[in-house]
């Protein structure tokens, strides 16, 4: 499964357009960590017990956001945004939003026109492809 913050794919045209996916986890702090995090704070530096918090959540979002997809048929999900909102007093929300899309790779038209390491004496304007377009 393709995940793109873009909204296209570099090297493939996408071909149908799915639907919204999401996926969304809730976690709390665990207090042990939380009144470390309180002492680390009066001192200062990384809150390393947040962050690896914050990372397995990421994941969790994502992972879920991908079974939906797949569910879907989909090939990629583009436009990928994440968001956060505190839900109560000590927890919180991660959540990973896109678009499921179909999509197929491109062929390298560059690679199979020009030999490798070779320059060209064409102005970079003129060797660039065609823009992309990812709805068709």
């Amino acid at each position: 499964m393709q995940l793109s913050n873009l909204e296209h794919l570099p090297n493939y045209q996408i071909t149908e357009r799915l639907d919204v996916v999401y996926g969304s986890t809730v976690r709390s702090k665990h207090v042990g960590k939380d009144l470390f995090a309180g002492i680390k704070n009066l001192v200062g530096g990384e809150l390393t017990a947040y962050t690896e918090l914050l990372e397995e959540s990421r994941q969790e979002a994502v992972a879920r956001m991908v079974v939906k997809a797949e569910a879907l048929g989909a090939d990629a999900v583009v436009g990928m945004r994440f968001s956060t909102s505190s839900i109560a007093q000590g927890a919180a929300e991660l959540f990973v939003y896109g678009t499921a899309v179909k999509a197929v790779r491109l062929p390298n038209l560059s690679a199979q026109n020009q030999a490798p390491h070779v320059a060209s004496d064409q102005p970079l304007q003129d060797q660039q492809t065609q823009r992309f377009n990812p709805f068709g």
